[in-house]
Formats: structure tokens, C-alpha cells, sequence
């Protein structure tokens, strides 16, 4: 009897179970290295690293703090899709604020520093941008269009750029008008490349959570283009499959990062095997022979012939050596927010708080994941009467458990609830404690995305506060797992420590 065959390692999509939207890629060499829009998040332009695309690893942030503006949360504003690209030894990632322009960041090592943000163009909706440095010497800069702040949608631009990335140099034209091309809506997220003699510019267009992936192809960037919509939801459950990187490897397969909105979750992303088609257009995903449009694979097999593992960077953090990187403010905060001490996580709990979580900058969160898991840590407060802390699942409407101090001086144990319409939170009261009392807290995430928290002190047995509450998504991100400390408008400060976070996962998802 043969033994059997080796089997090669397959992976499972998403290769990135959490809110990472917009993703773009790049290979250098044998590493890879991914960036996603941030928003009004702080700090701002993740870079993760893979060697092998389908784990990946969250490196740095490239943009320290989000910039003019946010010193309170802008949702919805901020860092929209970037684009990383590495040429002549320097790593570029191109950015747009869509209220202000386009703007680039550099570095020689992806892992920083990274230079301070510089204006490459001004422009109210100028969104989704990618740099090209074409065989002849030229530069380009490729972008699309938000009806939101500029009354045009739907269209791609191209304009001249000098090679360093640093001012235009003469005016942007129309690349592609979407309004003519049959069926085309909302075409934007353009990434622009040559193959042999074609340019071909990969591009999302139909909408978010419905749309599909197109790519153009033409023998001069004048055109005249032709056009394919490549990867499409067709009968699998993969809806929106679009936006995102193609890449290659060092052995020359081909490969198509996308992102999927899951709603609450946020955009999550996955991983697509690339072939191309004798007519010069690839074809991406599950194809049947002569099919052009691919749908997306739910599993595969690995690129490079490695285990998956954790599909979730970041997550528990023991606050030993600082506050890890998978954490992000909801804008910018001064530098003494946070600190890190013996274990524990110290919050300045600063005097900014109406009422409501969503407009306090001090809120340090990190995606919900797709996946079920807990997260337990433990908190306890200080500071005046009114002054509160906890742990949250922030979205448009959000929910919260923690402690409030009271007129008295002991703390008060609190469950809140907020619709986005509320005029208040809805609280409840469940108990009262001695002033420092260490709350113990722990948020159980479903894989159908709802949540359930439990809390316990000295003296007192778990029970369930919040159960079975609906994650609601946020403002074109996913929901997030945050903590929080604050205190009434006018008061002193207070603060608040938070034991080590720790995330607990099914044993194929750790």
C-alpha cells in the first residue's frame, strides 16, 4: 500500500477576519506589505507584513496622528483608501483625506520611520489615488472621485506627478468616464499597471457591499480601453468582492487581495488566486473553463505551501511594554493619554464627557472580529463624581459596562445602551461598590454578530449585563472593542487602569 500523497496546506477566507478596508499590497523581494484606510482612527494607515500572504502580521502605522482637524472624532472623515508602492529603494503610500486632498508618505524601511505627510494635490473628493512610474521615465497619479465633496462620481483621473511623489506637473484629464461604459456605477479605488505592452487598470466599481472587480486594458494610456468585469459574487456568498491589490510571488504565480463588507464587522479581507487569460485580461477566483468572470474561493491552496494561523493580528495585550499597536484612539489625543504601568493600562479619563462615547476622542479600540471569541480584562476607577470607565462596542449605536463614580464616592456598576437616535443613554444600575473596586469584565462576540457582557467583583458571581446585543457597524468601518475613561465637562480628570486584555479563540482560529 502507497502512503498517501503530502497534501499542500490550505488557507480559509478571510485571510483577515476583521474591519481592514480598502486593502492595498505590494511584494518587495519575499516580503509583503499591506496598508488599509484608518479614517478618523489614531493612530492613522496601518502597514501589516506577510511572507506568505496569508498570515499576516500588523507592523507600524505610517501616520502618527491623523492631521489638522482631529482633535475630536471626525467619523466618516480622515484617511480614506491609500496605496503603498516602493520605487527607486523608498516605500510611498498615497493617501486622501477626501476634505482636503492627496497626500504621500515615505519611507525606506516599511517598518518607519515614515516621513510627515506632504500635499501632492488639493482638491475637495479626491479619493482613491495610486502612483504609476511608467517604462519611459514618466509619472503618473491615478484617483478617483466622492460625490460627497466634489459633486462628481464615477470617473477615473490621471495626472503627471515628478518621480519623488512630491507636486503635479500639469494638469489631471479624464483616464476612464464610467457613465460610458454600459452598466458601470460608482467606478473608483483604481490601481494603474503595465503588463508587457498593456496598461491595465484594476477597479472596483458597483458600490460597496454589491459591486464587483473591473479591470481596463489599453496599448496607451490615452486609450482607447477595453473593459471586463473579472470578479463578481455569481453564486457564491462572498458579496461586494472588489478593491483591493495584485500581487505576485517570487516563483510567478499571480494573486487578487479584495475586501468583502460584512456589515457590522466591517470590510474583511481576502485572498483570490490570479490566472491570466490568452486575451491579456485576468481572470480571477473560481472559473470554469472559458468563464471570464471568477467568483471568489472560500479555501485554496496556500501560495507558498505554509499553515494559515491566526487569521486576527493583534488582539490581547499584557500592557508589560507599552500599549501594543493593534490599538487605535477614535482621533487624536495628547501623548499622556495612556501609559503602561506594571501590567496595567492607565487612562486619563479627560474632563470632555456629554454624554455620549461617540464624540470622546479618548476611546482606544481595535476591530470586532468576524470570528466568535471573548475578551476579559478588568477595570477600576478614580476621579469625581460623574467620572466613568468600561469597556464598549462602539458602532452607530454602541453599548457599554464599567463603572460610574458617584456623589457619594463609592462607584456605582453600570450597564448603558445608545440607538443612534437617543437623545441619552439608557442605563442601568447593578449594583454599588467601595471606591477602586476592580471590576471584572468579560465581552463574548458571536459569529452572528452579537455580543453578550458579564461582570463580577469580590464577593459577587458573574452575571450577564448585556445579552445577545446587536454589533452595530460605525461610519464606514466595523464595529469596535474599546476601552474608555472620562469625566464631566468642567470637572478634574479621572483615571482609570485596565488589566491585561486578553482574546480567547477557538483553537483553529488562534
Amino acid at each position: 500500500m502507497e502512503p498517501p500523497a503530502e497534501q499542500t496546506p490550505t488557507y480559509r477566507n478571510p485571510v483577515l477576519a476583521a474591519d481592514w478596508p480598502d486593502p492595498d499590497a505590494i511584494r518587495v523581494g519575499e516580503d509583503y506589505y499591506l496598508v488599509t484606510s484608518s479614517f478618523n482612527r489614531s493612530p492613522g494607515l496601518p502597514v501589516l507584513h506577510s511572507r506568505d500572504l496569508v498570515k499576516w502580521d500588523l507592523l507600524t502605522h505610517a501616520l502618527p496622528r491623523v492631521g489638522p482637524g482631529f482633535g475630536l472624532p471626525r467619523h466618516g472623515g480622515g484617511v480614506w483608501a491609500p496605496a503603498i508602492r516602493h520605487h527607486a529603494g523608498t516605500f510611498h503610500v498615497v493617501f486622501p483625506d477626501p476634505d482636503r486632498g492627496l497626500f504621500v508618505v515615505s519611507a525606506t524601511d516599511p517598518a518607519g520611520p515614515w516621513s510627515e505627510p506632504r500635499e501632492l494635490l488639493a482638491g475637495l473628493g479626491l479619493i482613491d489615488p495610486c502612483p504609476f512610474w511608467d517604462d519611459d521615465g514618466s509619472t503618473w497619479l491615478v484617483h478617483g472621485w466622492a460625490r460627497s465633496r466634489s459633486g462628481t462620481k464615477n470617473r477615473l483621473s490621471l495626472v503627471p506627478v515628478d518621480a519623488a511623489l512630491t507636486r503635479p506637473l500639469g494638469p489631471g484629464r479624464t483616464l476612464i468616464d464610467g457613465d460610458e461604459v454600459p452598466g458601470c456605477t460608482t467606478l473608483e479605488g483604481p490601481k494603474l499597471h503595465r503588463r508587457g505592452d498593456d496598461y491595465l487598470v484594476f477597479a472596483p466599481a458597483g458600490g460597496v457591499a454589491t459591486g464587483w472587480q473591473s479591470v481596463f486594458r489599453a496599448s496607451s494610456l490615452t486609450g482607447p480601453w477595453e473593459h471586463r468585469v473579472v470578479l463578481h459574487q455569481g453564486d457564491g456568498p462572498v458579496n461586494g468582492p472588489h478593491q483591493g491589490a495584485w500581487v505576485d510571488t517570487p516563483s510567478g504565480t499571480d494573486w487578487f487581495l479584495h475586501f468583502q463588507d460584512t456589515g457590522a464587522v466591517g470590510r474583511v479581507v481576502h485572498l483570490q488566486p490570479l490566472r491570466w487569460g490568452t486575451d491579456g485580461f485576468p481572470v480571477i477566483g473560481r472559473a470554469a473553463e472559458g468563464e471570464t468572470r471568477g467568483v471568489p474561493v472560500l479555501t485554496h491552496p496556500s501560495p507558498h505551501g505554509t499553515e494559515q494561523g491566526s487569521r486576527l493580528p493583534g488582539g490581547s495585550d499584557d500592557f508589560r511594554t507599552g500599549i501594543g499597536p493593534q490599538w487605535r484612539w477614535q482621533a487624536d489625543v495628547p501623548a499622556d493619554q495612556a501609559r503602561s504601568d506594571d501590567g496595567e493600562l492607565v487612562l486619563r479619563g479627560t474632563a470632555c464627557d456629554t454624554g455620549n462615547l461617540r464624540t470622546l476622542p479618548q476611546v482606544l479600540g481595535q476591530p470586532v472580529p468576524l470570528l466568535a471569541c471573548r475578551f476579559t480584562t478588568s477595570v477600576s476607577l478614580a476621579g469625581p463624581a460623574g467620572a466613568r470607565a468600561g469597556v464598549a462596542v462602539l458602532g452607530l449605536a454602541y453599548s457599554w459596562a464599567g463603572l460610574r463614580r458617584t456623589a457619594h464616592g463609592d462607584d456605582e456598576v453600570v450597564s448603558a445602551r445608545r440607538a443612534p437616535d437617543d437623545q441619552d443613554e439608557r442605563v442601568e444600575v447593578h449594583g454599588r461598590v467601595p471606591a477602586g473596586t476592580r471590576l471584572h469584565v468579560e465581552l463574548a462576540v458571536g459569529a452572528d454578530a452579537t455580543t453578550t457582557t458579564t461582570l463580577s467583583w469580590p464577593g459577587r458571581e458573574p452575571f450577564a449585563v448585556l445579552e445577545g446585543e446587536p454589533v452595530s457597524v460605525g461610519h464606514w468601518i466595523g464595529a469596535e472593542t474599546a476601552l474608555f475613561a472620562a469625566a464631566p465637562l468642567g470637572a478634574e480628570p479621572g483615571t482609570a487602569r485596565f488589566g491585561a486584555f486578553d482574546r480567547h479563540l477557538a483553537p483553529e482560529d488562534s
